[in-house]
């Protein structure tokens, strides 16, 4: 008798391909640690992109704050400015600008103009040094592969800053599952 084999059986099945492991939160953890001399702050800075992202993941260019669209650096600036109300730089700075702008005040000035100058510019430089501070965390982030970072603005997608282009924050799937515990 004549027999003859199964097609199917000659074909070798492909193995299937591995899922990609589920990252944890220890996992996250972790890899931040590993590249950050601040963990805690940029783990914060990835949970409030991550809770503020769209479904796609993506935060940016801009974010809706109160009335008005802000940047998202700004935007994770004004979100993280409290922590530091009670650090001794912070308070050492503001005693500085108040003490340089009181100096340079004419008599004439009102009081009232002065210290809203003072708080002006004391809101400048926390949103300056808190932008460096961002910007320093979300590379951390980037680093450890948990980020991924383009810029967007005024003529086209571009990968590189200026030209009126602020920053779009796109997390990872399985990192945003893992910040919402589903690990």
């Amino acid at each position: 008798m004549f027999h003859q084999a199964d097609l199917f059986d000659q074909i070798k099945q492909a193995p299937l391909a591995a899922a990609p492991p589920v990252l944890a939160l220890a996992d996250l953890v972790g890899r931040v640690s590993q590249v950050s001399k601040r963990p805690r702050y940029v783990l914060l800075i990835l949970n409030l992109i991550a809770k503020a992202a769209g479904e796609n993941g993506s935060l940016g260019p801009y974010v809706r704050s109160k009335a008005d669209q802000v940047p998202v650096r700004d935007w994770l600036c004004q979100a993280m400015a409290p922590l530091a109300n009670r650090d001794c730089r912070r308070t050492a700075m503001i005693a500085a600008v108040r003490s340089e702008l009181a100096a340079k005040a004419d008599a004439s000035e009102n009081a009232d103009d002065l210290a809203e100058q003072q708080d002006e510019e004391i809101e400048a430089r926390i949103l300056r040094s808190g932008r460096t501070n961002v910007s320093r965390a979300v590379s951390d982030l980037v680093r450890a592969g948990l980020l991924h970072r383009h810029y967007q603005g005024y003529r086209v997608d571009h990968r590189n800053r200026g030209a009126q282009r602020e920053a779009v924050y796109t997390i990872a799937p399985d990192v945003r599952l893992a910040l919402a515990g589903g690990s």
